[in-house]
């Protein structure tokens, strides 16, 4: 049997997607608690995920927004990686209190902002070891927080993914 590259790249993305959903579930995350959830988005939705992020620019005027929403369109799979709000009880101030019950209402404990940039190192650095190409992105992020997809998550980051010639979310007008 014989396989072309070009035949079977759409679906070795998708499998590499899958390795670094695994990579941010195994990631260090503060007291052992785990907080973060990850979907991988593909084919429509991610033209649904484009398009809120598009009409999100659109009415806030962010060149940068509707840029990012053309840009995703590029992407063959779309890893989305958000946190549960779960204070951890350190009383370390970073959140700005000093004791976890002094912590203003909607301010996520640091912790957990931590924990996701820890899985989303993780989920890059997979990627990066299967030289796919990559970025992170807080818009995408935003517009999936927008769509409610991933519900109980009180923030999200996208990590757009393809594997061309060049990186088509850092090569970009």
């Amino acid at each position: 049997m014989i396989f072309n590259e070009r035949d079977t790249r759409h679906q070795q993305v998708i499998e590499a997607a899958k390795q670094m959903m695994t990579a941010a579930r195994t990631a260090p995350k503060a007291k052992g608690c785990d907080i973060i959830e990850t979907i991988l988005v593909t084919d429509d939705d991610i033209h649904a995920l484009s398009n809120a992020l598009q009409q999100i620019g659109e009415e806030r005027q962010r060149a940068g927004m509707m840029r990012d929403a053309q840009n995703i369109l590029a992407a063959e799979a779309i890893l989305l990686i958000g946190s549960r709000e779960l204070p951890m009880g350190l009383n370390c101030g970073y959140c700005g209190s000093a004791t976890c019950e002094q912590r203003n209402a909607g301010v996520p404990c640091a912790m957990n902002t931590i924990d996701v940039g820890i899985a989303i190192g993780s989920a890059c650095a997979t990627a990066a070891d299967l030289r796919l190409d990559t970025r992170v992105m807080y818009s995408a992020g935003y517009a999936a927080h927008k769509l409610g997809w991933l519900p109980k998550c009180n923030y999200i980051i996208a990590i757009p993914v393809s594997a061309g010639s060049k990186n088509p979310f850092f090569d970009r007008k």
